[in-house]
């Protein structure tokens, strides 16, 4: 077979050892790979061999399989996801979102999950949204916010962001929520604890077998995900995210997204806002 060499042909990366990762990558996360991000794939699986002395992708690839490692699993898993966000995005949506919120008020708690949590900027954009619609009753939320990527999720914890990512918020927003840095942190800003309480970070993979999240729920956030799966992965997982949400209840998607293929569950209410649609 011809050997395909990139980035400066470094290691030996094959027709054969691309379409091995691409499966590996759909069978673990459900994340669907085209030859387009062949580049891609050589970069950041490349790091991983640079990392181990590994010289050859196809011996890199042995060594996962065969050791069962979950680490380097997950390191393989990691490397391979796209965590692309930013406070507030898709502006259009945080409206809506409040509005939700004002009319569930009376009820004893409301519970949002953000399903791919990233490095934190979107649960807590739901976090400042729900404090300053909400205000004291804000604490009666509970916003649970996943992601298949640990190292992100790290990042999401801790809650430091350089100040310039802080640009897309609300006007006042930066200076309610957050805690400029000084010394060492000049330039970075902390998420201020009212908001860090709301919300909860877990590692969780969409195509688990089983997820540790509990219904009813108020809201779903799942933007900018389903595009990296395969029509089928779409269908199962809104066919998991269904029973979850309370009737009224609201599926934030993507962009680029949309459910034309799961009309027998959900219905649209907005750009890119779905609502179940009622259970019999």
């Amino acid at each position: 077979m011809q050997q395909d060499r990139n980035d400066g042909g470094d290691f030996e990366f094959t027709d054969s050892d691309f379409e091995r990762i691409c499966r590996l990558i759909h069978t673990r996360a459900g994340i669907s790979l085209k030859e387009t991000k062949r580049q891609m794939v050589y970069s950041r699986v490349g790091r991983r061999l640079r990392h181990l002395g590994v010289q050859r992708f196809a011996d890199y690839l042995d060594r996962l399989e065969s050791k069962k490692d979950a680490a380097e699993w997950q390191q393989f898993t990691n490397a391979l996801t796209t965590n692309l966000t930013s406070f507030f995005r898709e502006q259009h949506h945080f409206p809506v979102l409040a509005d939700l919120l004002r009319k569930g008020a009376g009820r004893g708690s409301m519970t949002v999950w953000c399903s791919a949590a990233s490095t934190g900027e979107e649960p807590y954009s739901i976090a400042m949204t729900a404090l300053d619609t909400l205000g004291r009753q804000a604490s009666k939320m509970r916003i649970l916010a996943t992601d298949l990527d640990t190292n992100v999720l790290q990042t999401a914890t801790a809650g430091v962001y350089p100040l310039e990512l802080l640009e897309r918020l609300p006007d006042g927003y930066a200076k309610r929520f957050f805690l400029k840095g000084s010394g060492a942190q000049t330039g970075f800003a902390r998420v201020r604890d009212e908001v860090r309480e709301l919300v909860t970070f877990r590692q969780l993979n969409l195509l688990d077998p089983s997820w540790p999240v509990r219904g009813p729920l108020d809201a779903i956030f799942c933007r900018n995900v389903m595009i990296y799966f395969d029509r089928p992965t779409q269908r199962r997982i809104l066919e998991r995210f269904y029973p979850l949400l309370r009737e009224d209840a609201l599926l934030f998607m993507g962009h680029s997204e949309s459910l034309h293929h799961a009309t027998d569950m959900f219905k649209l209410r907005g750009k890119t806002v779905y609502q179940p649609l009622a259970k019999h």
